[in-house]
Protein backbone atom coordinates (compact mmCIF):
# COMPACT_ATOMS: atom_id res chain seq x y z
CA UNK A 1 0.00 0.00 0.00
CA UNK A 2 2.79 2.43 0.95
CA UNK A 3 4.71 1.52 -2.20
CA UNK A 4 1.64 2.15 -4.33
CA UNK A 5 1.13 5.57 -2.70
CA UNK A 6 4.78 6.51 -3.18
CA UNK A 7 4.63 5.60 -6.87
CA UNK A 8 1.65 7.91 -7.35
CA UNK A 9 3.09 10.68 -5.15
CA UNK A 10 6.44 10.67 -6.96
CA UNK A 11 4.98 10.14 -10.45
CA UNK A 12 4.93 13.89 -11.21
CA UNK A 13 7.53 16.35 -9.87
CA UNK A 14 5.10 19.09 -8.91
CA UNK A 15 3.39 16.81 -6.37
CA UNK A 16 6.24 16.40 -3.83
CA UNK A 17 7.68 19.88 -4.42
CA UNK A 18 4.36 21.75 -4.15
CA UNK A 19 3.26 19.71 -1.14
CA UNK A 20 6.48 20.29 0.77
CA UNK A 21 6.59 23.92 -0.33
CA UNK A 22 3.15 24.82 0.99
CA UNK A 23 3.77 23.09 4.34
CA UNK A 24 7.14 24.83 4.69
CA UNK A 25 5.61 28.17 3.76
CA UNK A 26 3.03 27.88 6.54
CA UNK A 27 5.68 26.71 9.01
CA UNK A 28 8.02 29.64 8.31
CA UNK A 29 5.17 32.18 8.42
CA UNK A 30 4.01 30.72 11.73
CA UNK A 31 7.58 30.92 13.01
CA UNK A 32 7.72 34.58 11.97
CA UNK A 33 4.44 35.26 13.79
CA UNK A 34 5.60 33.50 16.97
CA UNK A 35 8.96 35.29 16.85
CA UNK A 36 7.39 38.75 16.55
CA UNK A 37 4.95 37.81 19.32
CA UNK A 38 7.91 36.91 21.60
CA UNK A 39 6.52 33.42 22.08
CA UNK A 40 9.72 31.76 20.84
CA UNK A 41 13.28 32.90 20.28
CA UNK A 42 14.89 32.34 16.90
CA UNK A 43 18.61 31.51 17.10
CA UNK A 44 19.73 33.60 14.15
CA UNK A 45 19.19 36.99 12.52
CA UNK A 46 15.99 38.10 10.80
CA UNK A 47 18.03 38.32 7.59
CA UNK A 48 18.81 34.60 7.75
CA UNK A 49 15.52 33.09 8.85
CA UNK A 50 13.21 35.39 6.89
CA UNK A 51 14.96 36.82 3.80
CA UNK A 52 17.25 33.85 3.14
CA UNK A 53 14.57 31.26 3.83
CA UNK A 54 12.04 32.74 1.43
CA UNK A 55 14.53 33.43 -1.36
CA UNK A 56 16.68 30.30 -1.33
CA UNK A 57 14.55 27.69 0.46
CA UNK A 58 10.82 28.29 -0.04
CA UNK A 59 9.79 29.93 -3.31
CA UNK A 60 12.33 28.08 -5.43
CA UNK A 61 10.95 24.67 -4.40
CA UNK A 62 7.52 25.57 -5.77
CA UNK A 63 8.90 26.81 -9.06
CA UNK A 64 11.27 23.84 -9.42
CA UNK A 65 8.25 21.57 -9.18
CA UNK A 66 6.78 23.53 -12.09
CA UNK A 67 10.05 23.70 -14.06
CA UNK A 68 10.67 19.96 -13.77
CA UNK A 69 7.31 19.50 -15.49
CA UNK A 70 7.55 22.12 -18.26
CA UNK A 71 11.30 22.28 -19.04
CA UNK A 72 11.35 18.96 -20.93
CA UNK A 73 8.20 20.03 -22.79
CA UNK A 74 9.66 23.40 -23.77
CA UNK A 75 12.75 21.66 -25.13
CA UNK A 76 11.03 18.51 -26.49
CA UNK A 77 12.94 16.11 -24.28
CA UNK A 78 11.93 13.04 -22.29
CA UNK A 79 10.36 13.64 -18.88
CA UNK A 80 12.75 13.69 -15.95
CA UNK A 81 12.90 10.31 -14.23
CA UNK A 82 11.23 10.25 -10.79
CA UNK A 83 14.37 8.84 -9.16
CA UNK A 84 16.30 11.93 -10.34
CA UNK A 85 13.98 14.62 -8.97
CA UNK A 86 13.04 12.61 -5.88
CA UNK A 87 16.70 12.41 -4.83
CA UNK A 88 16.78 16.19 -5.03
CA UNK A 89 13.43 16.46 -3.26
CA UNK A 90 14.72 14.49 -0.27
CA UNK A 91 17.80 16.74 -0.08
CA UNK A 92 15.54 19.80 -0.07
CA UNK A 93 13.25 18.12 2.46
CA UNK A 94 16.00 17.19 4.94
CA UNK A 95 17.88 20.46 4.43
CA UNK A 96 14.78 22.64 4.82
CA UNK A 97 13.54 21.00 8.00
CA UNK A 98 17.02 20.79 9.52
CA UNK A 99 17.27 24.54 8.95
CA UNK A 100 13.77 25.18 10.35
CA UNK A 101 14.25 23.06 13.47
CA UNK A 102 17.72 24.50 14.10
CA UNK A 103 16.31 28.04 14.05
CA UNK A 104 14.30 27.20 17.16
CA UNK A 105 16.44 24.67 19.02
CA UNK A 106 20.08 25.00 17.97
CA UNK A 107 21.85 27.66 15.96
CA UNK A 108 24.78 25.25 15.46
CA UNK A 109 22.77 22.94 13.20
CA UNK A 110 21.19 25.37 10.76
CA UNK A 111 24.35 25.68 8.64
CA UNK A 112 24.07 21.94 7.85
CA UNK A 113 20.56 22.56 6.52
CA UNK A 114 21.81 25.43 4.35
CA UNK A 115 24.56 23.28 2.83
CA UNK A 116 22.11 20.49 1.98
CA UNK A 117 19.74 22.95 0.27
CA UNK A 118 22.67 24.46 -1.65
CA UNK A 119 23.80 21.02 -2.86
CA UNK A 120 20.22 20.24 -3.92
CA UNK A 121 20.09 23.46 -5.94
CA UNK A 122 23.34 22.63 -7.72
CA UNK A 123 21.87 19.25 -8.69
CA UNK A 124 18.63 20.90 -9.85
CA UNK A 125 20.57 23.32 -12.04
CA UNK A 126 22.59 20.45 -13.52
CA UNK A 127 19.37 18.56 -14.30
CA UNK A 128 17.81 21.53 -16.12
CA UNK A 129 21.05 22.44 -17.87
CA UNK A 130 21.48 18.87 -19.18
CA UNK A 131 17.98 19.02 -20.70
CA UNK A 132 18.86 22.38 -22.28
CA UNK A 133 22.15 21.06 -23.69
CA UNK A 134 20.62 17.91 -25.16
CA UNK A 135 17.77 19.72 -26.89
CA UNK A 136 18.03 20.57 -30.60
CA UNK A 137 15.07 22.98 -30.42
CA UNK A 138 16.01 26.25 -32.12
CA UNK A 139 14.12 28.59 -29.79
CA UNK A 140 15.68 28.20 -26.33
CA UNK A 141 15.24 31.84 -25.33
CA UNK A 142 12.97 31.39 -22.30
CA UNK A 143 14.75 28.33 -20.95
CA UNK A 144 18.10 30.09 -21.36
CA UNK A 145 16.92 32.92 -19.12
CA UNK A 146 15.61 30.52 -16.51
CA UNK A 147 19.10 28.99 -16.41
CA UNK A 148 20.78 32.41 -16.27
CA UNK A 149 18.59 33.33 -13.30
CA UNK A 150 19.32 29.98 -11.66
CA UNK A 151 23.09 30.31 -12.19
CA UNK A 152 23.00 33.81 -10.71
CA UNK A 153 21.11 32.37 -7.76
CA UNK A 154 23.76 29.73 -7.13
CA UNK A 155 26.44 32.44 -7.05
CA UNK A 156 24.34 34.57 -4.69
CA UNK A 157 23.63 31.53 -2.51
CA UNK A 158 27.34 30.68 -2.29
CA UNK A 159 28.16 34.29 -1.34
CA UNK A 160 25.52 34.19 1.39
CA UNK A 161 27.00 30.99 2.84
CA UNK A 162 30.48 32.54 2.84
CA UNK A 163 29.10 35.64 4.60
CA UNK A 164 27.97 33.47 7.53
CA UNK A 165 31.63 32.89 8.43
CA UNK A 166 31.51 36.31 10.12
CA UNK A 167 34.49 38.40 9.00
CA UNK A 168 35.02 42.14 8.49
CA UNK A 169 32.93 42.52 5.30
CA UNK A 170 30.48 39.67 5.91
CA UNK A 171 27.50 41.97 6.46
CA UNK A 172 28.08 43.73 3.11
CA UNK A 173 28.38 40.37 1.35
CA UNK A 174 25.22 39.11 3.03
CA UNK A 175 23.23 42.15 1.90
CA UNK A 176 24.60 41.75 -1.64
CA UNK A 177 23.67 38.05 -1.70
CA UNK A 178 20.11 38.74 -0.51
CA UNK A 179 19.55 41.51 -3.06
CA UNK A 180 21.08 39.45 -5.89
CA UNK A 181 19.06 36.42 -4.84
CA UNK A 182 15.82 38.38 -4.72
CA UNK A 183 16.10 40.31 -7.99
CA UNK A 184 18.47 38.34 -10.25
CA UNK A 185 17.53 34.85 -9.09
CA UNK A 186 13.95 34.68 -7.86
CA UNK A 187 12.49 37.60 -9.81
CA UNK A 188 14.23 36.60 -13.06
CA UNK A 189 13.13 32.94 -12.86
CA UNK A 190 9.53 33.80 -11.96
CA UNK A 191 9.26 36.50 -14.62
CA UNK A 192 10.87 34.26 -17.27
CA UNK A 193 8.19 31.66 -16.53
CA UNK A 194 5.42 34.28 -16.35
CA UNK A 195 6.21 35.96 -19.67
CA UNK A 196 6.23 32.55 -21.36
CA UNK A 197 3.26 30.82 -19.73
CA UNK A 198 0.72 33.57 -19.03
CA UNK A 199 0.49 34.69 -22.70
CA UNK A 200 0.35 31.02 -23.75
CA UNK A 201 -2.52 30.24 -21.35
CA UNK A 202 -4.29 33.43 -22.49
CA UNK A 203 -4.05 32.54 -26.18
CA UNK A 204 -5.63 29.16 -25.36
CA UNK A 205 -8.61 30.84 -23.68
CA UNK A 206 -9.11 34.02 -25.74
CA UNK A 207 -9.44 33.50 -29.47
CA UNK A 208 -7.15 35.73 -31.50
CA UNK A 209 -5.07 36.98 -28.57
CA UNK A 210 -1.41 37.47 -29.42
CA UNK A 211 1.06 39.06 -27.06
CA UNK A 212 3.09 42.09 -28.11
CA UNK A 213 6.25 41.59 -26.09
CA UNK A 214 9.29 43.84 -26.46
CA UNK A 215 12.27 42.48 -28.35
CA UNK A 216 15.03 41.21 -26.04
CA UNK A 217 12.61 41.47 -23.12
CA UNK A 218 14.59 39.37 -20.65
CA UNK A 219 17.88 41.12 -21.49
CA UNK A 220 16.24 44.45 -20.64
CA UNK A 221 14.70 43.14 -17.41
CA UNK A 222 17.96 41.54 -16.27
CA UNK A 223 19.95 44.66 -17.18
CA UNK A 224 17.64 46.99 -15.25
CA UNK A 225 17.57 44.68 -12.23
CA UNK A 226 21.37 44.43 -12.36
CA UNK A 227 21.46 48.24 -12.26
CA UNK A 228 19.20 48.09 -9.20
CA UNK A 229 21.61 45.63 -7.58
CA UNK A 230 24.49 48.03 -8.22
CA UNK A 231 22.78 51.04 -6.62
CA UNK A 232 21.61 48.89 -3.70
CA UNK A 233 25.19 47.70 -3.20
CA UNK A 234 26.47 51.29 -3.24
CA UNK A 235 24.06 51.78 -0.36
CA UNK A 236 23.07 55.39 -1.01
CA UNK A 237 19.24 55.62 -0.94
CA UNK A 238 19.32 58.96 -2.77
CA UNK A 239 20.63 57.11 -5.84
CA UNK A 240 18.04 54.34 -5.87
CA UNK A 241 15.77 56.34 -8.20
CA UNK A 242 18.30 55.75 -11.00
CA UNK A 243 17.06 52.14 -11.19
CA UNK A 244 13.58 52.30 -9.65
CA UNK A 245 12.05 54.92 -11.96
CA UNK A 246 13.30 53.23 -15.18
CA UNK A 247 12.00 49.88 -13.87
CA UNK A 248 8.60 51.38 -13.07
CA UNK A 249 8.32 53.02 -16.50
CA UNK A 250 9.56 49.90 -18.29
CA UNK A 251 7.14 47.45 -16.68
CA UNK A 252 4.20 49.87 -16.93
CA UNK A 253 4.77 50.30 -20.67
CA UNK A 254 5.50 46.60 -21.20
CA UNK A 255 2.30 45.40 -19.54
CA UNK A 256 0.33 48.08 -21.38
CA UNK A 257 1.67 46.64 -24.65
CA UNK A 258 0.58 43.13 -23.67
CA UNK A 259 -3.07 44.26 -23.44
CA UNK A 260 -4.04 41.33 -21.26
CA UNK A 261 -7.79 40.62 -21.62
CA UNK A 262 -8.60 40.81 -17.90
CA UNK A 263 -12.37 41.01 -18.38
CA UNK A 264 -12.57 38.29 -21.03
CA UNK A 265 -11.13 35.43 -19.00
CA UNK A 266 -12.05 33.27 -16.01
CA UNK A 267 -10.63 33.65 -12.50
CA UNK A 268 -7.98 30.97 -13.10
CA UNK A 269 -6.52 33.42 -15.66
CA UNK A 270 -7.17 36.87 -14.22
CA UNK A 271 -5.41 35.97 -10.98
CA UNK A 272 -2.25 35.57 -13.08
CA UNK A 273 -2.85 38.95 -14.72
CA UNK A 274 -3.29 40.59 -11.30
CA UNK A 275 0.03 39.12 -10.16
CA UNK A 276 1.80 40.90 -13.03
CA UNK A 277 0.23 44.26 -12.19
CA UNK A 278 1.88 44.17 -8.76
CA UNK A 279 5.26 44.53 -10.53
CA UNK A 280 4.91 48.16 -11.71
CA UNK A 281 3.14 49.01 -8.45
CA UNK A 282 6.13 47.63 -6.53
CA UNK A 283 8.58 49.72 -8.54
CA UNK A 284 6.30 52.76 -8.17
CA UNK A 285 6.51 52.37 -4.39
CA UNK A 286 10.29 51.89 -4.67
CA UNK A 287 10.49 55.07 -6.79
CA UNK A 288 8.56 57.05 -4.18
CA UNK A 289 10.88 55.68 -1.49
CA UNK A 290 14.00 56.76 -3.39
CA UNK A 291 12.52 60.21 -4.12
CA UNK A 292 11.64 60.51 -0.43
CA UNK A 293 15.30 59.89 0.42
CA UNK A 294 16.46 62.33 -2.28
CA UNK A 295 14.18 65.19 -1.22
CA UNK A 296 14.05 64.42 2.52
CA UNK A 297 10.29 63.83 2.65
CA UNK A 298 10.77 61.77 5.80
CA UNK A 299 8.37 58.98 4.82
CA UNK A 300 9.07 55.50 6.24
CA UNK A 301 8.51 52.72 3.69
CA UNK A 302 9.89 49.70 5.64
CA UNK A 303 10.41 47.15 2.84
CA UNK A 304 7.02 48.00 1.27
CA UNK A 305 8.22 47.46 -2.30
CA UNK A 306 9.91 44.13 -1.47
CA UNK A 307 6.70 42.75 0.03
CA UNK A 308 4.71 44.05 -2.93
CA UNK A 309 6.85 41.78 -5.10
CA UNK A 310 7.10 38.86 -2.66
CA UNK A 311 3.43 38.63 -1.66
CA UNK A 312 1.74 40.51 -4.48
CA UNK A 313 3.64 39.08 -7.43
CA UNK A 314 5.51 35.93 -6.36
CA UNK A 315 2.83 34.45 -4.09
CA UNK A 316 -0.12 35.40 -6.29
CA UNK A 317 1.43 33.90 -9.42
CA UNK A 318 2.49 30.86 -7.38
CA UNK A 319 -1.08 30.26 -6.18
CA UNK A 320 -2.42 30.90 -9.69
CA UNK A 321 0.02 28.52 -11.38
CA UNK A 322 -0.23 26.05 -8.49
CA UNK A 323 -4.02 25.81 -8.64
CA UNK A 324 -3.92 25.35 -12.40
CA UNK A 325 -1.18 22.69 -12.33
CA UNK A 326 -2.64 20.73 -9.39
CA UNK A 327 -6.00 20.40 -11.14
CA UNK A 328 -4.73 20.00 -14.70
CA UNK A 329 -2.23 17.29 -13.79
CA UNK A 330 -4.65 15.28 -11.65
CA UNK A 331 -7.11 14.55 -14.43
CA UNK A 332 -9.34 17.55 -13.66
CA UNK A 333 -10.18 20.65 -15.70
CA UNK A 334 -8.28 23.73 -14.45
CA UNK A 335 -10.87 26.09 -13.00
CA UNK A 336 -11.49 28.34 -10.04
CA UNK A 337 -14.69 27.80 -8.07
CA UNK A 338 -16.13 30.31 -5.60
CA UNK A 339 -13.81 29.14 -2.82
CA UNK A 340 -10.72 29.48 -5.03
CA UNK A 341 -11.82 32.93 -6.20
CA UNK A 342 -12.33 33.99 -2.58
CA UNK A 343 -8.77 32.82 -1.81
CA UNK A 344 -7.36 34.76 -4.77
CA UNK A 345 -9.06 37.94 -3.55
CA UNK A 346 -8.11 37.28 0.08
CA UNK A 347 -4.42 37.09 -0.84
CA UNK A 348 -4.66 40.49 -2.54
CA UNK A 349 -6.14 41.89 0.67
CA UNK A 350 -3.21 40.40 2.61
CA UNK A 351 -0.81 42.34 0.37
CA UNK A 352 -2.66 45.53 1.30
CA UNK A 353 -2.50 44.66 5.02
CA UNK A 354 1.26 44.06 4.73
CA UNK A 355 1.71 47.38 2.93
CA UNK A 356 -0.36 49.11 5.60
CA UNK A 357 1.94 47.56 8.21
CA UNK A 358 4.93 49.12 6.44
CA UNK A 359 3.38 52.59 6.35
CA UNK A 360 1.89 52.33 9.85
CA UNK A 361 5.22 53.52 11.25
CA UNK A 362 4.46 56.96 9.80
CA UNK A 363 1.32 57.26 11.93
CA UNK A 364 2.65 55.95 15.27
CA UNK A 365 0.47 52.85 14.94
CA UNK A 366 1.34 49.44 16.37
CA UNK A 367 3.69 48.08 13.69
CA UNK A 368 4.14 44.67 15.32
CA UNK A 369 0.35 44.26 15.56
CA UNK A 370 -0.08 44.76 11.81
CA UNK A 371 2.96 42.64 10.91
CA UNK A 372 1.63 39.80 13.05
CA UNK A 373 -1.83 40.05 11.57
CA UNK A 374 -0.54 40.03 8.01
CA UNK A 375 1.56 36.93 8.83
CA UNK A 376 -1.36 35.18 10.53
CA UNK A 377 -3.75 36.04 7.69
CA UNK A 378 -1.26 34.59 5.22
CA UNK A 379 -1.02 31.35 7.21
CA UNK A 380 -4.83 31.13 7.17
CA UNK A 381 -4.93 31.76 3.40
CA UNK A 382 -2.34 29.05 2.76
CA UNK A 383 -4.19 26.71 5.10
CA UNK A 384 -7.42 27.33 3.19
CA UNK A 385 -5.64 26.57 -0.09
CA UNK A 386 -4.17 23.43 1.48
CA UNK A 387 -7.55 22.13 2.65
CA UNK A 388 -8.69 22.16 -0.96
CA UNK A 389 -5.53 21.24 -2.88
CA UNK A 390 -2.87 19.73 -0.59
CA UNK A 391 -4.81 16.47 -0.33
CA UNK A 392 -4.74 16.12 -4.13
CA UNK A 393 -0.95 16.58 -4.10
CA UNK A 394 -0.27 14.15 -1.25
CA UNK A 395 -2.66 11.53 -2.60
CA UNK A 396 -0.77 11.69 -5.89
CA UNK A 397 -1.83 11.05 -9.44
CA UNK A 398 -0.01 8.85 -11.94
CA UNK A 399 -0.81 9.66 -15.59
CA UNK A 400 -1.44 6.76 -17.94
CA UNK A 401 1.17 7.89 -20.46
Amino acid sequence: MLKNWYEKFSAQPHQPFFANGIILFMAFMLLLFLSYSNVITVHTSLMTFHAYAFIFVLFIQFFLGFLFVVFPRFLIQANIEPKVYMQQFFLYFVGSYTFLIALVFSSNLYFIGLILVFIAQILSFKTLYAIYQNSIVKDKYDTKWVLIGFATGLIAHAIFLVSLLDFSHSNILQQFAIHAGFYLFLFIIIFAISQRMIPFFTSMKVSGYKINKSKNLMEKVYGLLFLKLIVLTIGEPRLYFLADIPLFLFFTYELYKWKLPVFKTSAIMWVLFISLYWIPLGFFIASLESLSALFNWGIIFEKASLHTFAVGYFLTVLIGFGTRVVLGHSGQTPHADKIAIAMFIFIQLIVLVRLFASFSLNFSLDYIFWINHSALLLVLALLAWSVKYLGILIKGFKPNH
